[in-house]
Protein backbone atom coordinates (compact mmCIF):
# COMPACT_ATOMS: atom_id res chain seq x y z
CA UNK A 1 0.00 0.00 0.00
CA UNK A 2 1.39 3.38 -1.03
CA UNK A 3 1.97 5.79 1.83
CA UNK A 4 1.50 9.53 1.53
CA UNK A 5 4.71 11.51 1.55
CA UNK A 6 3.81 13.45 4.67
CA UNK A 7 2.27 12.08 7.80
CA UNK A 8 -0.65 13.58 9.63
CA UNK A 9 -0.05 16.58 11.83
CA UNK A 10 0.02 14.44 15.00
CA UNK A 11 2.99 12.52 13.59
CA UNK A 12 5.15 15.61 13.54
CA UNK A 13 7.52 16.16 16.42
CA UNK A 14 6.33 18.66 18.99
CA UNK A 15 8.74 21.34 17.70
CA UNK A 16 7.80 20.68 14.08
CA UNK A 17 4.07 20.89 14.85
CA UNK A 18 4.57 24.16 16.73
CA UNK A 19 6.71 25.53 13.91
CA UNK A 20 3.93 24.76 11.44
CA UNK A 21 1.32 26.41 13.69
CA UNK A 22 3.38 29.58 14.07
CA UNK A 23 4.08 29.79 10.33
CA UNK A 24 0.38 29.52 9.53
CA UNK A 25 -0.36 32.15 12.15
CA UNK A 26 2.13 34.53 10.55
CA UNK A 27 0.65 33.93 7.09
CA UNK A 28 -2.82 34.81 8.39
CA UNK A 29 -1.69 37.92 10.28
CA UNK A 30 -3.55 41.14 9.52
CA UNK A 31 -1.23 43.77 10.99
CA UNK A 32 2.43 44.58 11.41
CA UNK A 33 2.07 44.34 15.20
CA UNK A 34 0.72 40.80 14.88
CA UNK A 35 3.49 40.01 12.37
CA UNK A 36 6.04 40.96 15.00
CA UNK A 37 4.35 38.69 17.55
CA UNK A 38 4.46 35.63 15.27
CA UNK A 39 7.97 36.41 13.98
CA UNK A 40 9.29 36.70 17.52
CA UNK A 41 7.87 33.29 18.48
CA UNK A 42 9.11 31.75 15.24
CA UNK A 43 12.59 33.16 15.73
CA UNK A 44 12.84 31.76 19.26
CA UNK A 45 11.77 28.28 18.16
CA UNK A 46 13.94 28.31 15.05
CA UNK A 47 17.00 29.28 17.08
CA UNK A 48 16.41 26.26 19.30
CA UNK A 49 15.87 23.95 16.31
CA UNK A 50 18.99 25.18 14.50
CA UNK A 51 21.20 24.96 17.59
CA UNK A 52 20.03 21.39 18.22
CA UNK A 53 20.72 20.43 14.60
CA UNK A 54 17.12 19.30 13.97
CA UNK A 55 17.41 19.87 10.22
CA UNK A 56 14.90 17.11 9.42
CA UNK A 57 12.13 18.74 11.48
CA UNK A 58 12.63 22.03 9.68
CA UNK A 59 12.73 20.47 6.23
CA UNK A 60 9.64 18.36 6.93
CA UNK A 61 7.61 21.44 7.83
CA UNK A 62 8.89 23.43 4.84
CA UNK A 63 8.09 20.62 2.41
CA UNK A 64 4.66 20.01 3.92
CA UNK A 65 3.73 23.71 3.81
CA UNK A 66 5.00 24.05 0.22
CA UNK A 67 2.13 21.76 -0.79
CA UNK A 68 -0.55 22.56 1.75
CA UNK A 69 -0.04 26.29 2.37
CA UNK A 70 2.44 28.06 0.03
CA UNK A 71 1.90 31.42 1.75
CA UNK A 72 2.83 29.99 5.14
CA UNK A 73 5.81 28.26 3.51
CA UNK A 74 7.10 31.56 2.13
CA UNK A 75 6.61 33.34 5.47
CA UNK A 76 8.45 30.57 7.32
CA UNK A 77 11.27 30.46 4.80
CA UNK A 78 11.77 34.20 5.14
CA UNK A 79 12.20 33.87 8.90
CA UNK A 80 14.49 30.85 8.42
CA UNK A 81 16.74 32.84 6.10
CA UNK A 82 16.93 35.69 8.61
CA UNK A 83 17.83 33.28 11.41
CA UNK A 84 20.65 31.54 9.56
CA UNK A 85 22.26 34.61 8.01
CA UNK A 86 22.05 37.11 10.89
CA UNK A 87 22.41 37.26 14.65
CA UNK A 88 23.17 39.57 17.56
CA UNK A 89 25.76 39.03 20.28
CA UNK A 90 27.63 40.83 23.04
CA UNK A 91 31.36 41.53 22.99
CA UNK A 92 33.33 43.61 25.52
CA UNK A 93 30.10 44.77 27.12
CA UNK A 94 28.60 46.05 23.86
CA UNK A 95 25.95 44.56 21.62
CA UNK A 96 26.60 43.87 17.94
CA UNK A 97 24.66 42.70 14.90
CA UNK A 98 26.21 40.30 12.39
CA UNK A 99 25.22 39.54 8.80
CA UNK A 100 26.49 36.62 6.74
CA UNK A 101 27.15 38.01 3.28
CA UNK A 102 28.13 36.83 -0.16
CA UNK A 103 30.09 38.79 -2.76
CA UNK A 104 29.41 37.00 -6.07
CA UNK A 105 31.72 37.28 -9.07
CA UNK A 106 30.59 36.39 -12.60
CA UNK A 107 33.42 34.88 -14.62
CA UNK A 108 34.17 33.14 -17.89
CA UNK A 109 37.27 31.56 -19.33
CA UNK A 110 38.47 29.27 -22.09
CA UNK A 111 40.15 27.39 -19.28
CA UNK A 112 38.85 26.10 -15.97
CA UNK A 113 37.56 28.94 -13.76
CA UNK A 114 39.58 28.81 -10.52
CA UNK A 115 38.14 28.10 -7.10
CA UNK A 116 39.63 26.97 -3.82
CA UNK A 117 41.78 28.24 -0.96
CA UNK A 118 42.97 31.84 -1.05
CA UNK A 119 46.19 32.88 0.66
CA UNK A 120 46.14 35.63 3.26
CA UNK A 121 48.28 37.84 1.01
CA UNK A 122 45.64 37.66 -1.74
CA UNK A 123 42.64 37.85 0.59
CA UNK A 124 43.73 40.90 2.59
CA UNK A 125 43.54 43.48 -0.25
CA UNK A 126 40.14 42.12 -1.29
CA UNK A 127 38.89 42.49 2.29
CA UNK A 128 40.24 46.05 2.45
CA UNK A 129 38.43 47.00 -0.77
CA UNK A 130 35.17 45.38 0.36
CA UNK A 131 35.30 47.34 3.59
CA UNK A 132 36.21 50.59 1.88
CA UNK A 133 33.51 50.57 -0.80
CA UNK A 134 30.62 48.24 0.10
CA UNK A 135 30.28 48.19 3.87
CA UNK A 136 29.54 50.82 6.50
CA UNK A 137 32.46 52.63 8.10
CA UNK A 138 31.97 50.90 11.46
CA UNK A 139 31.62 47.41 9.97
CA UNK A 140 34.16 44.80 10.99
CA UNK A 141 34.66 42.07 8.36
CA UNK A 142 35.87 38.49 8.44
CA UNK A 143 36.15 36.43 5.24
CA UNK A 144 36.42 32.73 4.56
CA UNK A 145 39.82 32.09 2.96
CA UNK A 146 38.17 30.26 0.07
CA UNK A 147 36.72 31.13 -3.32
CA UNK A 148 33.55 29.02 -3.54
CA UNK A 149 31.76 27.49 -6.48
CA UNK A 150 28.04 26.86 -6.08
CA UNK A 151 28.39 23.16 -5.24
CA UNK A 152 30.62 23.97 -2.25
CA UNK A 153 28.35 26.42 -0.47
CA UNK A 154 26.70 25.12 2.72
CA UNK A 155 23.66 23.08 1.66
CA UNK A 156 21.87 22.83 5.01
CA UNK A 157 20.23 25.42 7.22
CA UNK A 158 22.20 24.26 10.26
CA UNK A 159 25.45 24.28 8.29
CA UNK A 160 24.89 27.83 7.11
CA UNK A 161 24.05 28.95 10.64
CA UNK A 162 27.25 27.34 11.93
CA UNK A 163 29.28 29.16 9.28
CA UNK A 164 27.83 32.44 10.53
CA UNK A 165 28.79 31.63 14.11
CA UNK A 166 32.32 30.57 13.13
CA UNK A 167 32.83 33.78 11.18
CA UNK A 168 31.55 35.89 14.09
CA UNK A 169 34.17 34.32 16.34
CA UNK A 170 36.88 35.16 13.82
CA UNK A 171 35.59 38.71 13.38
CA UNK A 172 35.82 39.19 17.14
CA UNK A 173 39.50 38.18 16.88
CA UNK A 174 40.11 40.36 13.85
CA UNK A 175 40.95 37.31 11.75
CA UNK A 176 39.62 35.49 8.70
CA UNK A 177 38.17 31.97 8.82
CA UNK A 178 40.35 29.15 7.59
CA UNK A 179 38.26 26.73 5.54
CA UNK A 180 38.49 23.00 6.08
CA UNK A 181 38.56 21.84 2.45
CA UNK A 182 38.39 18.11 3.16
CA UNK A 183 35.45 16.51 1.43
CA UNK A 184 34.40 19.59 -0.53
CA UNK A 185 32.94 18.64 -3.93
CA UNK A 186 34.48 19.72 -7.22
CA UNK A 187 32.62 21.48 -10.01
CA UNK A 188 32.35 20.84 -13.73
CA UNK A 189 34.48 23.14 -15.94
CA UNK A 190 31.75 25.53 -17.06
CA UNK A 191 32.66 28.18 -19.61
CA UNK A 192 30.89 30.79 -17.48
CA UNK A 193 30.02 30.48 -13.81
CA UNK A 194 29.73 32.27 -10.48
CA UNK A 195 32.37 32.37 -7.77
CA UNK A 196 31.55 33.49 -4.25
CA UNK A 197 33.47 35.27 -1.52
CA UNK A 198 31.73 34.59 1.80
CA UNK A 199 32.12 36.59 4.96
CA UNK A 200 30.46 38.28 7.90
CA UNK A 201 29.95 41.97 8.62
CA UNK A 202 29.72 42.91 12.29
CA UNK A 203 28.33 46.33 13.25
CA UNK A 204 27.19 48.05 16.48
CA UNK A 205 23.64 46.98 17.29
CA UNK A 206 21.16 48.86 15.10
CA UNK A 207 23.90 50.44 13.00
CA UNK A 208 24.30 50.64 9.23
CA UNK A 209 25.65 47.52 7.54
CA UNK A 210 26.29 48.57 3.96
CA UNK A 211 27.82 51.76 2.59
CA UNK A 212 24.52 52.74 0.98
CA UNK A 213 22.76 52.50 4.37
CA UNK A 214 24.71 55.57 5.49
CA UNK A 215 23.38 59.11 4.85
CA UNK A 216 26.06 59.94 2.28
CA UNK A 217 26.10 56.48 0.68
CA UNK A 218 24.74 55.39 -2.70
CA UNK A 219 24.31 51.85 -4.03
CA UNK A 220 25.34 52.63 -7.61
CA UNK A 221 28.34 54.67 -6.47
CA UNK A 222 29.40 51.81 -4.19
CA UNK A 223 29.20 49.33 -7.06
CA UNK A 224 31.17 51.63 -9.38
CA UNK A 225 33.91 52.04 -6.74
CA UNK A 226 34.00 48.27 -6.09
CA UNK A 227 34.32 47.56 -9.81
CA UNK A 228 37.03 50.17 -10.31
CA UNK A 229 39.08 49.83 -7.12
CA UNK A 230 38.20 46.34 -5.95
CA UNK A 231 38.13 44.35 -9.18
CA UNK A 232 41.91 44.53 -9.85
CA UNK A 233 42.49 42.79 -6.53
CA UNK A 234 40.38 39.85 -7.72
CA UNK A 235 42.69 39.15 -10.68
CA UNK A 236 45.08 36.90 -8.68
CA UNK A 237 42.07 34.77 -7.66
CA UNK A 238 40.75 34.42 -11.22
CA UNK A 239 43.78 33.88 -13.42
CA UNK A 240 42.91 33.57 -17.10
CA UNK A 241 39.34 34.81 -16.64
CA UNK A 242 37.20 37.71 -17.67
CA UNK A 243 35.09 38.61 -14.65
CA UNK A 244 32.51 41.01 -13.31
CA UNK A 245 32.12 41.57 -9.55
CA UNK A 246 28.63 42.08 -8.16
CA UNK A 247 27.51 43.98 -5.08
CA UNK A 248 27.93 42.10 -1.83
CA UNK A 249 24.66 41.40 -0.07
CA UNK A 250 22.93 39.22 2.49
CA UNK A 251 23.87 35.60 1.86
CA UNK A 252 20.61 34.37 0.35
CA UNK A 253 19.64 37.56 -1.46
CA UNK A 254 23.06 37.92 -3.11
CA UNK A 255 22.95 34.29 -4.19
CA UNK A 256 19.53 34.72 -5.80
CA UNK A 257 20.71 37.82 -7.65
CA UNK A 258 23.78 35.94 -8.89
CA UNK A 259 21.54 33.11 -10.19
CA UNK A 260 19.70 35.65 -12.30
CA UNK A 261 22.75 37.66 -13.36
CA UNK A 262 24.68 34.65 -14.65
CA UNK A 263 22.02 33.99 -17.30
CA UNK A 264 22.58 37.07 -19.50
CA UNK A 265 26.27 37.02 -18.59
CA UNK A 266 26.57 33.46 -19.92
CA UNK A 267 24.95 34.47 -23.21
CA UNK A 268 27.39 37.34 -23.68
CA UNK A 269 30.33 35.16 -22.60
CA UNK A 270 29.42 32.47 -25.14
CA UNK A 271 29.28 34.95 -27.99
CA UNK A 272 32.58 36.50 -26.90
CA UNK A 273 34.08 33.03 -26.73
CA UNK A 274 32.94 32.12 -30.25
CA UNK A 275 34.33 35.39 -31.55
CA UNK A 276 37.74 35.05 -29.87
CA UNK A 277 38.13 31.33 -30.55
CA UNK A 278 36.68 30.93 -34.04
CA UNK A 279 36.44 34.48 -35.29
CA UNK A 280 32.67 33.92 -35.53
CA UNK A 281 31.18 37.40 -35.32
CA UNK A 282 27.71 38.01 -33.84
CA UNK A 283 26.31 39.10 -37.22
CA UNK A 284 27.45 35.73 -38.62
CA UNK A 285 25.87 33.75 -35.78
CA UNK A 286 22.42 32.23 -35.45
CA UNK A 287 20.80 31.68 -32.06
CA UNK A 288 18.03 29.10 -31.62
CA UNK A 289 15.88 29.34 -28.48
CA UNK A 290 13.83 26.41 -27.19
CA UNK A 291 11.61 26.04 -24.12
CA UNK A 292 12.40 22.74 -22.37
CA UNK A 293 9.88 20.96 -20.17
CA UNK A 294 9.82 18.15 -17.64
CA UNK A 295 6.13 18.21 -16.67
CA UNK A 296 6.65 21.96 -16.24
CA UNK A 297 8.90 24.54 -17.85
CA UNK A 298 12.44 23.97 -16.54
CA UNK A 299 14.64 26.19 -18.69
CA UNK A 300 15.29 27.76 -22.06
CA UNK A 301 18.20 26.40 -24.04
CA UNK A 302 20.00 28.50 -26.60
CA UNK A 303 22.05 26.94 -29.36
CA UNK A 304 24.67 28.95 -31.28
CA UNK A 305 26.00 28.09 -34.75
CA UNK A 306 26.94 29.86 -38.00
CA UNK A 307 23.93 31.18 -39.90
CA UNK A 308 24.42 28.73 -42.76
CA UNK A 309 24.32 25.59 -40.56
CA UNK A 310 20.81 24.44 -39.72
CA UNK A 311 21.58 21.09 -38.11
CA UNK A 312 24.51 21.79 -35.80
CA UNK A 313 25.30 23.64 -32.57
CA UNK A 314 28.76 24.99 -31.80
CA UNK A 315 27.95 26.23 -28.34
CA UNK A 316 24.97 26.46 -26.01
CA UNK A 317 23.59 28.17 -22.92
CA UNK A 318 21.01 27.01 -20.41
CA UNK A 319 18.76 29.82 -19.12
CA UNK A 320 17.15 28.46 -15.95
CA UNK A 321 13.59 29.37 -14.95
CA UNK A 322 13.80 30.79 -11.42
CA UNK A 323 11.47 31.75 -8.60
CA UNK A 324 7.97 32.62 -9.76
CA UNK A 325 8.88 32.63 -13.45
CA UNK A 326 6.87 30.35 -15.72
CA UNK A 327 5.86 29.92 -19.35
CA UNK A 328 3.90 33.17 -19.19
CA UNK A 329 6.93 35.22 -18.16
CA UNK A 330 8.72 37.43 -20.68
CA UNK A 331 11.91 35.34 -20.68
CA UNK A 332 12.04 34.84 -24.48
CA UNK A 333 11.82 38.61 -24.92
CA UNK A 334 14.66 39.08 -22.40
CA UNK A 335 16.85 36.60 -24.25
CA UNK A 336 16.01 38.18 -27.61
CA UNK A 337 16.91 41.65 -26.29
CA UNK A 338 20.29 40.48 -24.97
CA UNK A 339 21.12 38.71 -28.23
CA UNK A 340 20.28 41.80 -30.26
CA UNK A 341 22.27 43.97 -27.88
CA UNK A 342 25.24 41.69 -28.67
CA UNK A 343 24.73 42.19 -32.41
CA UNK A 344 22.77 39.09 -33.44
CA UNK A 345 20.01 39.49 -36.00
CA UNK A 346 19.34 35.81 -36.87
CA UNK A 347 17.30 34.59 -33.90
CA UNK A 348 14.98 31.58 -34.11
CA UNK A 349 12.36 30.99 -31.40
CA UNK A 350 11.07 27.43 -31.69
CA UNK A 351 7.33 27.47 -31.12
CA UNK A 352 6.96 23.95 -29.73
CA UNK A 353 7.83 22.41 -26.38
CA UNK A 354 11.00 20.38 -26.20
CA UNK A 355 12.00 17.81 -23.56
CA UNK A 356 14.50 18.68 -20.86
CA UNK A 357 16.92 16.08 -22.23
CA UNK A 358 20.57 15.25 -21.70
CA UNK A 359 22.91 12.91 -23.52
CA UNK A 360 22.32 9.31 -22.41
CA UNK A 361 26.01 8.49 -22.76
CA UNK A 362 27.80 11.43 -21.13
CA UNK A 363 25.03 13.44 -19.43
CA UNK A 364 25.83 16.62 -21.36
CA UNK A 365 23.21 19.26 -22.16
CA UNK A 366 21.60 18.99 -25.58
CA UNK A 367 20.88 22.23 -27.43
CA UNK A 368 18.42 23.14 -30.19
CA UNK A 369 19.25 23.43 -33.88
CA UNK A 370 17.39 25.53 -36.43
CA UNK A 371 15.87 22.24 -37.65
CA UNK A 372 14.21 21.79 -34.25
CA UNK A 373 16.41 18.96 -32.95
CA UNK A 374 18.30 18.70 -29.67
CA UNK A 375 21.96 17.82 -30.28
CA UNK A 376 25.39 17.95 -28.65
CA UNK A 377 27.20 21.27 -28.77
CA UNK A 378 30.36 20.48 -30.74
CA UNK A 379 33.05 22.91 -31.75
CA UNK A 380 34.69 22.35 -35.16
CA UNK A 381 37.87 20.25 -35.24
CA UNK A 382 39.96 23.38 -35.78
CA UNK A 383 39.00 24.82 -32.38
CA UNK A 384 41.41 24.65 -29.45
CA UNK A 385 40.63 22.36 -26.54
CA UNK A 386 38.04 23.99 -24.31
CA UNK A 387 35.73 23.06 -21.45
CA UNK A 388 32.89 21.07 -23.00
CA UNK A 389 30.40 21.57 -20.18
CA UNK A 390 28.61 24.84 -20.79
CA UNK A 391 26.60 26.95 -18.39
Amino acid sequence: MKRSRFGARDRLSRDAAELQRLAIGLSESGSRLEDLFWESRLSELLQSILESGAEDDLNTVLESLSESDPTAHDELYGVVEAQIESCSFEMDGKRYDALLFSAPILAWSRYAIPYGSVSESKLTPVKVQLGAHLFAREARLALVDYLFCLEQLPNTHCGTRQLLRDLCEQAARGENLRMDTQGLPKTNPFLSDVRYLIGVAVVPHGGAIFRWNEPDGNRLAALAAWEKQGAPNLAPLLTGCAYQPMLAGAYHSAGSKADRAIRPYAVKASLAFLQTTLGLMPEETRAVIAACYNQRLIEYRIGFAPRDQDNSVYHGVSWAVLGNEDEYSDIPAQIDAILRECGLTDIVNLDHRMPDEFCDDCGAFLFPTADGELVHAEMPDTADAIPQTLH
